[in-house]
């Protein structure tokens, strides 16, 4: 499929709640379905809370009885690869005819470690792969794991080569280039990052990877966390909108086809025509004749090969 439509969804989960959060990850994939969308992002930890402006109870040198429950809970609202809430997205993915990737609180049950992955479901409603985060940043690093780099994937689909980073990864330089060199067309950055200067950093990796970039952020404001949580002195000294969105689709030339989305869910589309990631390289490709490989080399552990799609 050499052109087609791709959505970016900007919304928040049921804070907390997997099942509630499930059932909203249903209706949207639903609305998408309606708008004859053929790849559809959602945000980073969309399933089911990105935890914005908690501190679990730690200062260094100590953690709390009550962090450790509010990190249980985090864990209670997680979910695990190939289990019945996975197996779930997947249904969703074929159901809707769609390549569905979406952010989520991934639990490793073996270790006990929490990742912040990126699920990848085919239109046949098969888990494709995931992509772990190798960096979580600041606070970040309290509850989630680091990846390895065995989950630096790419897919060769009907769609195009489509891989991605979440959030700040974007901001690691041999990190992007892990995606270039596997020759990714569709390039997916899940976040949580609302400032006005991620759009920079979008419109940038655009331009210089020739790709498709798709970006896409929840909405989430402080009456959506439980009521317990809305009681404690952290969320009550955060603003009344905690993420106002960002939302954005970029060509291969760094022209936004879509967004930015602020302040409001939505669901933005845009029609992916693969001919322009060609059209895009004539004069610049980071992996081809604009290289230098006499002056440079390049090489990442653990990465694993591109895997193609029927």
């Amino acid at each position: 499929m050499n052109s087609y439509k791709a959505a970016v969804v900007q919304a928040s989960p049921i804070l907390f709640d997997l099942e509630a959060t499930m059932t909203k990850v249903e209706s949207l994939i639903g609305k998408c379905k309606k708008e004859g969308v053929s790849l559809a992002l959602f945000p980073e930890a969309f399933v089911s809370v990105y935890p914005r402006g908690l501190s679990f109870g730690t200062v260094v040198g100590s953690r709390s009885d009550d962090g450790r429950k509010l990190w249980q809970k985090l864990w209670d609202s997680s979910i695990q690869e190939g289990d019945e809430h996975c197996q779930r997205l997947g249904r969703m993915a074929k159901s809707a005819n769609l390549f569905l990737a979406i952010g989520v609180n991934e639990k490793d049950v073996v270790s006990g470690t929490l990742y912040c992955s990126i699920f990848y479901f085919s239109s046949e409603g098969e888990l494709v792969g995931k992509h772990r985060k190798i960096k979580p940043t600041g606070q970040e690093r309290l509850i989630w794991g680091e990846d390895d780099g065995s989950t630096l994937s790419t897919f060769n689909t009907g769609l195009g080569r489509i891989g991605g980073l979440i959030c700040w990864e974007n901001y690691m330089p041999l990190a992007r280039m892990s995606m270039y060199q596997k020759g990714v067309q569709i390039y997916l950055a899940p976040t949580a990052d609302s400032r006005d200067n991620w759009q920079h950093t979008m419109r940038h990796i655009a331009l210089e990877g020739r790709c498709f970039v798709l970006a896409s952020n929840q909405y989430v404001t402080k009456e959506m966390y439980p009521q317990e949580l809305r009681d404690t002195d952290e969320i009550k000294r955060q603003p009344d909108v905690m993420s106002r969105g960002g939302s954005v689709i970029i060509d291969p030339l760094g022209n936004v086809l879509a967004g930015p989305l602020w302040n409001e869910e939505g669901i933005l589309t845009a029609e992916l025509n693969l001919d322009h990631v060609t059209q895009a390289k004539m004069d610049f490709d980071p992996i081809g004749h604009y290289q230098r490989p006499d002056l440079f080399s390049f090489s990442v552990k653990n990465q694993p090969e591109i895997r193609s799609l029927n």
